[in-house]
């Protein structure tokens, strides 16, 4: 028996786009796409906003914020983000947090993956 079939078949998927019971790597959940920024939403609620994203080498995302502390986790090469105009690299198996409220943005120097969780408080 799977595990996957002692769940509910109305159950509501609290983490979704992902295998359930599976060993994985999460960068495998977002492929590399030229000129591009690819992502995959897990979870997402009013509290919690949990997603893998791919950039691709040159890609980012302009300065914006966030209504919740963003913590990065670098799944594969090598990211750069700014902070309130102070600049960091964060390399593989690294992690940041991104502090709420305050304006940031993503550059890839080169092809990079990383999973993105923003926490909320209500």
């Amino acid at each position: 028996m799977k595990i996957s079939d002692l769940i509910p078949k109305d159950a509501p998927k609290r983490i979704k786009n992902m295998p359930i019971a599976e060993p994985l790597a999460l960068s495998d959940l977002v492929e590399y796409q030229a000129g591009q920024v690819v992502s995959r939403t897990l979870a997402h609620s009013k509290q919690l906003n949990l997603s893998i994203f791919a950039f691709s080498e040159g890609e980012g995302l302009s300065t914006h914020s966030s209504g919740g502390d963003a913590m990065v986790q670098v799944l594969d090469g090598t990211g750069q983000f700014t902070i309130a105009e102070q600049s960091y690299t964060v390399p593989m198996g690294q992690t940041l947090v991104l502090p709420a409220n305050i304006p940031h943005a993503v550059y890839a120097p080169e092809n990079f993956k990383m999973l993105l969780t923003v926490v909320k408080l209500t």
